[in-house]
């Protein structure tokens, strides 16, 4: 059961039940309370449930999905209800690129903490970060090693910088590091209008694979800093705007584009 199956069955069982407590969702659904209460936050913020300490209530929204109750397959329409926002859904199918055993790097930005968000359910997962709200999220369950950097606060970004933050990801190893971007081109790689962006290529240098995390609207904007060379991506995962001329050419690089 993936992400999208797993909280429209969530919303089934509470509409259903009236209410429900997170232990006995995470037993039925055979996964951890950590990734229920992931999950209810996240359908609590679409305004399709309510929370209460240590479970969650039927709210009005919830009456739309009585129709696909019915079924034994909810449709990709009704299932990216769940997941309207595109940072979302790129962040649910960045997730899937994460196997058992791995080491995740997670840059800063608001699609790595939401991805963090996805992260948090799996298990024999290690993730070193400079993000300190994907930091917030992810310390909730025991089963992932988290790291850390250290460094110096950026205010803007909540997320840790300067040569101490640098220091720290020296000699590691990672599998995927996952980035995003103020601004993404075929020709420029990833561009930023800001400072702080050094620490990203010290993180891709200790990645085997690059993937780059980004919505369609970031495409054809370029930053006057240079964030990561289009030579040191691998992945690029955005959603179905991006300009068709773009993938194409992304493609005709040897990029692995994955379109949500």
């Amino acid at each position: 059961m993936n992400t999208f199956e797993r909280r429209n069955r969530i919303v089934e069982m509470v509409n259903a039940s009236g209410s429900l407590m997170v232990n006995d969702i995470a037993a039925e659904l055979g996964v951890t309370e950590v990734t229920v209460r992931t999950d209810l936050r996240m359908l609590e913020e679409h305004g399709l449930l309510t929370r209460f300490h240590g479970g969650a209530a039927r709210s009005g929204a919830l009456l739309a999905f009585d129709s696909a109750a019915e079924s034994s397959e909810v449709s990709l329409h009704e299932r990216y209800k769940l997941a309207a926002d595109p940072k979302r859904r790129i962040a649910i199918e960045a997730a899937r690129l994460v196997r058992e055993g791995d080491t995740v790097i997670l840059d800063s930005g608001s699609t790595t903490k939401l991805l963090a968000e996805e992260l948090v359910g799996m298990n024999n997962i290690t993730v070193i970060t400079n993000n300190l709200p994907a930091a917030n999220v992810l310390l909730e369950n025991t089963d992932i090693t988290l790291v850390v950097c250290g460094g110096t606060l950026r205010h803007k970004t909540i997320s840790l910088h300067g040569s101490i933050a640098e220091h720290a990801l020296r000699g590691v190893s990672a599998n995927l590091m996952f980035v995003g971007a103020d601004g993404f081109d075929c020709e420029n790689g990833i561009t930023t209008f800001n400072e702080g962006y050094a620490i990203s290529a010290v993180m891709a240098a200790a990645a085997q694979q690059v993937v780059v995390v980004s919505d369609s609207s970031k495409f054809g904007r370029k930053g006057f800093n240079t964030v990561l060379s289009i030579e040191k991506i691998n992945t690029i995962v955005t959603d179905k705007k991006a300009p068709e001329e773009a993938i194409n050419r992304l493609k005709e690089q040897g990029k692995n584009v994955i379109l949500i």
